[in-house]
C-alpha cells in the first residue's frame, strides 16, 4: 500500500508536474484510507479458543475458557463436553460400584488357592500391574490417543504418587496385622474425612452443609452394615490406640494420593490448554513408581506377612508354583490360576474405573461409589458362591445401614449443579 501511494504522488512528465502542488482529495482519501473488504472480514468465522498466538484476545478469552475447563464441578468437568454430563458421571460410578463389588469378591476367592501365599499374590498384581498399564500406554500412543505433550508433563507429582500408595500399603499391612478384623470398616471411615479435609486444603473446594450430612451418613451407613453384631467397639478397644492411629494414618496417604491424582488432571488440563491428560499416563508412571519403592520396602513388608527376607526367594517360587498350579506344591491350589487371574483382571478395571471417575468428577466423588460397593459385596458373600463353602450371614443392622448410606448418596448428590462445589489451582 505504502509503494501504491508513492505512486500517485509521483509528479508526471515534464511541466505536468507544476499543476500537482498538493496531492488530490479522492488520492489523499485513496492512501489515508484503503479500499476495505468489509463483508469478508465480518463473515469470516469466529477464531477458536484454542489459538496459539498471543495478544489481548488470547490472554482474556482462552484464559476464562481454560479456567472454566479446569473447574472440578460435582457432575465432572471433563464430561462437560458431552450431551448429559451428569448421565456420564452416573453411568461411571456404576461401573465403579460394579467393579468394586467384583473386586472385593474375587480377591477373597483368589485367596482360596493362595491361602498361604497372600504376599506373593500382592506383589504379583503390583509389578504386574507395570506391564499392563505400559503395554497400553504404548498402544494408545501409537494409535495418537496419547500425545508427546501429555509424556511431557512432570513426573514428580507421580513420584509422589508412588511414595504415597506404597507408604499406604506398608502402614496398612502394619496395622491390618494387628487389628481385628471388625474393627478395619470403622476406621477405613476417616479414607472419607481425609478426602474431604485435603480437597477443601489442596484444591480450595468448599462443601454444603447437604453434602458434609451425606458423607456423614455414608460413614455410618458402611459401620452399621459392616460392624453392626461382630463387637467392633470391644475390639477397637482390645487393639490398642498406636495401631488404630496406624491404620488411620494409612488412610491419610491413601487420601492423599487420590487427591495428589485429581491435582495432576487439573494442572495437566491448565498446561495442555483446555486438553485431557489420559489416565493411563498416570496410571502407568504411578504404579511404576509404586513397584520401585515397593522393592526398598520389601525386607519390612515380608517381615510383616512373617515371611524372613531370607527366605523370600523360596516363598515367592512356591507361591508360583502354587499360582501356575503345577508341581508338587499344587496340592491345595485347585482354582489356580483361573481365580487368581480373575481377580487381578477385575482389580484392574476397578483401578482404572475409580480414575476415570476421579478425572471426571472429583476424588470424594470417586470414594463414595467405592464405599457404596461395601454392602453389596457383604450381601454377595451371604449367596452360595463357589469353593467358599457356607455362605455368610447379614449383620444384624444391615438393612438399616444400608438406608443410612442410601440416604447420605442421595443427600450428597442433591447439591444442583449451578451450585456444586469448585476448585482452584493457583497458575504457575
Amino acid at each position: 500500500m505504502a509503494s501504491l501511494c508513492r505512486r500517485w504522488h509521483l509528479p508526471a512528465a515534464g511541466a505536468a508536474s507544476s499543476r500537482i502542488s498538493r496531492p488530490l482529495p479522492l488520492l489523499r482519501y485513496a492512501c489515508s484510507r484503503p479500499t476495505p473488504r468489509p463483508r469478508i472480514a465480518l463473515r469470516l468465522p469466529a477464531p477458536p479458543i484454542k489459538c496459539s498466538g498471543g495478544g489481548a484476545w488470547e490472554g482474556s478469552i482462552e484464559k476464562k475458557a481454560v479456567a472454566k475447563a479446569a473447574r472440578p464441578h460435582a457432575v465432572g468437568r471433563l464430561a462437560a463436553e458431552s450431551g448429559n454430563p451428569a448421565a456420564e458421571v452416573i453411568a461411571a460410578a456404576a461401573v465403579t460400584v460394579v467393579m468394586g463389588v467384583g473386586n472385593r469378591v474375587l480377591y477373597k476367592l483368589a485367596l482360596v488357592p493362595l491361602k498361604n501365599y497372600p504376599f506373593f499374590l500382592a506383589q504379583l498384581a503390583t509389578f504386574g500391574y507395570v506391564i499392563v498399564y505400559f503395554s497400553i500406554l504404548y498402544i494408545r500412543y501409537h494409535a495418537g490417543i496419547i500425545t508427546d505433550e501429555m509424556l511431557s508433563v512432570p513426573k514428580t507429582p507421580f513420584l509422589v504418587v508412588g511414595l504415597l500408595e506404597a507408604l499406604g500399603a506398608a502402614t496398612g499391612m502394619a496395622a491390618g496385622a494387628m487389628l481385628p478384623g471388625a474393627s478395619i470398616p470403622i476406621l477405613s471411615q476417616a479414607f472419607l474425612v481425609w478426602q474431604i479435609l485435603l480437597s477443601s486444603i489442596f484444591l480450595g473446594r468448599r462443601y454444603k452443609v447437604n453434602q458434609l450430612l451425606g458423607c456423614f451418613l455414608v460413614a455410618v451407613g458402611v459401620i452399621l452394615t459392616v460392624a453392626s453384631g461382630s463387637g467392633a467397639g470391644n475390639s477397637l478397644k482390645e487393639a490398642g490406640i498406636f495401631w488404630s492411629i496406624l491404620m488411620i494414618v494409612s488412610f491419610l496417604f491413601q487420601a492423599a494420593d487420590t487427591v495428589l491424582k485429581e491435582i495432576i488432571f487439573l494442572d495437566a488440563t491448565r498446561k495442555l490448554k483446555g486438553g485431557s491428560l489420559d489416565m493411563f499416563v498416570v496410571n502407568s508412571f504411578g504404579s511404576a513408581f509404586q513397584a520401585l519403592f515397593i522393592c526398598f520396602l520389601l525386607p519390612f513388608l515380608s517381615k510383616l506377612w512373617g515371611i524372613p527376607f531370607g527366605q523370600l526367594p523360596n516363598y515367592l517360587k512356591d507361591g508360583a508354583a502354587c499360582f501356575l498350579n503345577v508341581g508338587t506344591l499344587s496340592r491345595g491350589c485347585e482354582g489356580a490360576p483361573l481365580l487368581p487371574l480373575l481377580f487381578i483382571i477385575v482389580n484392574m478395571g476397578f483401578n482404572i474405573s475409580l480414575l476415570h471417575l476421579l478425572k471426571i468428577s472429583s476424588a470424594v466423588v470417586s470414594c463414595l461409589a467405592s464405599t457404596f460397593s461395601v454392602p453389596i459385596a457383604i450381601y454377595v458373600f451371604t449367596l452360595p458362591l463357589p469353593y467358599l463353602g457356607v455362605a455368610s450371614s447379614l449383620p444384624a443392622g444391615f438393612l438399616a445401614g444400608a438406608i443410612i448410606l442410601i440416604m447420605g448418596l442421595l443427600a450428597y448428590a442433591w447439591t444442583p449443579s449451578s451450585g456444586s462445589s469448585t476448585a482452584s489451582i493457583p497458575a504457575s
